[in-house]
């Protein structure tokens, strides 16, 4: 929800086009990965290691929206693009929490899935 109204704010006040196809990205990726997850199609498809794909987009996004975010409130030519570049940023430090925790989830020691042997 975070990306969709940094999205909206970026369009609302006529930002520059690279700050809302950024937050535009960062929404619809965020809502695919919540449809995988949720319809549990990571477990169908395993010619990739979602949690990893997750925590790329996290990591990949943080960076972008650094820049983009930092940009938009030096700029601040009105107000809308203020508080798209301060949205932008609050949703850099979710981006970082959920690389973080991803992180600590991801162990690539242990074996994945039903191929685990049991204890």
């Amino acid at each position: 929800l975070l990306a969709l109204t940094t999205f909206l704010c970026f369009v609302a006040s006529g930002a520059h086009e690279a700050y809302a196809a950024l937050a535009g990205m960062e929404t619809v990726i965020t809502i695919l990965f919540l449809l995988l997850y949720l319809l549990r199609l990571d477990a169908r498809m395993r010619c990739l290691f979602w949690p990893l794909a997750d925590l790329f987009n996290s990591v990949i996004a943080a960076l972008f929206l650094l820049v983009v975010c930092l940009f938009a409130i030096i700029i601040k030519t009105n107000k809308g693009i203020l508080a798209g570049g301060v949205l932008g940023l609050i949703l850099l430090v979710l981006c970082i929490v959920d690389a973080v925790l991803l992180c600590k989830k991801i162990s690539l020691d242990k074996p994945r899935g039903r191929s685990a042997p049991a204890k």
